[in-house]
């Protein structure tokens, strides 16, 4: 199976030198002092990052047509997406080890620099297997059709990472404290090297990406086979997890449909996966269809919000006085 990209080595190393700087921009310059991420400054960072894949998209577009701007896009929409479901975990992790607001965008910015270099290395795996593995592409489909039932049928699970059994793992091999050391991921104790929650904190957050990426990879792959297009995509969006994070954390229970939606996307793109070879479906028509279930899920888990936080209102209302006994 030849995989065809528009990715040339100039624009390559463009790319990756470009994640680089914002990285260290991110890092060594707007946030080189430890606090607490306010949701002003994650909402105008969060823009940003919207706004720089948007302006990608558009370069995309302009250079070589719309074919591969709507691939990259629907790509970027469904790693957003899926990156949702990220954050639902994350707000357990760090509710769980009592991770302080002030070291929360450290944890995340280590954990999702190493996720960078896991999807890239995961990314540049799945191309090589699809090269000269066609009958994969079945399989991944196959896998997100199954997937997105589970996510369906385990829609109202609670997720509880901190008990899993490779956190217990963790916590044998690694020697660990349940003291904090300011925003240290090891500290010292009678001599002893140990790591604190802020590094345990972020183990999880790593293994969690992992585990997703095993879905929003081969996702992707179902809207297109460029690495270029399948990097950059996963890319942006995994740039503007942190700040989603610190928009959405505190309304995460607000999006109670969310979970249905991102199930009907993965079986979509799995059944479009699965009969790739029978059933040729328009880039402009996943873009469409997958737009529309995302923004359902999102309008209806708002409505359904809404519509609770006016039920408790009208609850906690009170007659100013008794009403008069009838006569």
């Amino acid at each position: 199976m030849e995989l065809e990209s528009i990715g040339s080595p100039a624009l390559w190393v463009g790319f990756i030198i470009f994640v680089l700087l914002m990285l260290a921009l991110d890092l060594g310059v707007f946030h080189r002092k430890t606090h607490e991420v306010k949701f002003k400054e994650a909402l105008t960072w969060s823009g940003v990052w919207i706004s720089l894949a948007l302006v990608f998209n558009l370069g995309i577009w302009w250079k070589f047509g719309p074919t591969p701007a709507m691939q990259f896009l629907t790509g970027y929409l469904i790693e957003k997406s899926l990156s949702i479901d990220n954050i639902f975990v994350f707000v357990v992790i760090f509710s769980a080890l009592k991770i302080p607001s002030l070291y929360q965008h450290r944890v995340l910015f280590w954990g999702i620099l190493s996720a960078l270099v896991l999807r890239a290395a995961m990314i540049f795996a799945g191309v090589a297997m699809l090269q000269r593995f066609h009958w994969l592409i079945y399989v991944f489909g196959a896998f997100l059709i199954i997937t997105g039932v589970k996510l369906f049928l385990q829609r109202n699970k609670e997720e509880h990472p901190e008990d899993g059994a490779v956190m217990k793992l963790a916590r044998r091999v690694i020697p660990s404290t349940a003291s904090f050391d300011k925003d240290h991921f090891f500290t010292v104790e009678n001599g002893r090297k140990l790591a604190t929650p802020l590094f345990m904190a972020l183990v999880l957050v790593e293994l969690t990406d992992v585990l997703f990426a095993l879905d929003s990879i081969p996702a992707i792959f179902a809207v297109t086979t460029d690495p270029f297009l399948v990097f950059t995509s996963n890319i942006f969006a995994i740039l503007g997890l942190r700040s989603l994070f610190f928009v959405l954390a505190g309304a995460v229970e607000k999006f109670s449909y969310l979970k249905v939606g991102l199930s009907a996307v993965l079986v979509f793109v799995g059944a479009k996966m699965a009969l790739v070879d029978v059933v040729k479906v328009p880039s402009a028509v996943s873009l469409g269809v997958i737009a529309l279930l995302l923004g359902g899920s999102i309008v209806a888990s708002l409505m359904k919000a809404r519509a609770q936080e006016r039920a408790e209102a009208d609850k906690a209302v009170v007659p100013d006085r008794e009403p008069a006994p009838a006569e």
